[in-house]
């Protein structure tokens, strides 16, 4: 694929670091046009710099929580009025506060709920409207393994996960008639700055469980992001894709 997705615009949720920012990478590379929102400022800010000057696309950036509805209409009123339109939204901003359920604090709970499925339907619900006066999208959840599995110290995580995965089937079916494919990726142990912080008898028993015997990159979940926005997923929706090295065999 080179330059599939030139002419498209795409919006990616927390997008200054780690998964999010290797997405916006590899759809600017493919000379989509790139609108990017995070909590982190400075961090979104200067992805979008960087894309701009090196693959010479349009890039705008803002600073945004995913819960705050008006914020988001407004962003998107602001790509459709700089970019041209919107075409292509990979919901991918997301927190964990990890713990045993029976000492999980309520605010953990509600915390990663909101962040991570509520999120996921104020961003889409403003992005479709857009979408479907084009008949035309393509819309990426970011989901996770946890979320068909389970993990311990999870169950809020998980939950969350689990639900964008019926969210997505959902509106997958919502949607089709008006010419957009909603599909997920579940991720399943990534190097990114959470497990960085593992130890390496974590990392160790997490890789026991990896057929292929080593931990994900952020570019191999950007790699199929970026087929599933690009014309030759077309005929792909409401499915869930898990790039896990095998986890899920």
């Amino acid at each position: 694929m080179t330059g599939v997705l030139e002419g498209k615009v795409a919006w990616v949720t927390g997008a200054a670091r780690g998964i999010g920012k290797a997405i916006a990478h590899s759809l600017a590379e493919q000379k989509a046009d790139v609108a990017l929102s995070d909590i982190e400022e400075d961090g979104v800010k200067a992805v979008a710099a960087e894309l701009a000057r090196t693959f010479g696309v349009r890039a705008i950036s803002v600073r945004l929580n995913v819960l705050d509805a008006d914020g988001i209409e407004g962003f998107v009123n602001r790509i459709a009025s700089e970019l041209g339109g919107l075409h292509i939204l990979v919901n991918n901003a997301g927190i964990t506060r990890d713990g045993l359920l029976v000492r999980m604090r309520e605010e953990d709970w509600d915390s990663v709920l909101d962040v991570n499925l509520k999120g996921v339907f104020l961003c889409t619900r403003a992005a479709a409207k857009v979408m479907m006066r084009a008949r035309f999208g393509k819309i990426v959840n970011i989901a996770s393994v946890v979320g068909i599995t389970g993990n311990p110290g999870q169950a809020n995580y998980a939950a969350s996960k689990a639900g964008i995965i019926g969210f997505t089937k959902s509106v997958a079916k919502e949607f089709a008639s008006r010419g957009i494919r909603v599909n997920a990726v579940a991720p399943g142990y990534i190097e990114t700055d959470m497990t960085q912080g593992l130890s390496a008898e974590a990392k160790n028993e997490f890789l026991k469980k990896i057929p292929l015997g080593t931990l994900g990159q952020s570019e191999d979940v950007a790699r199929v992001v970026t087929f599933l926005a690009s014309p030759a997923a077309d005929y792909i929706t409401g499915q869930v894709v898990c790039v896990d090295g095998g986890l899920q065999m």
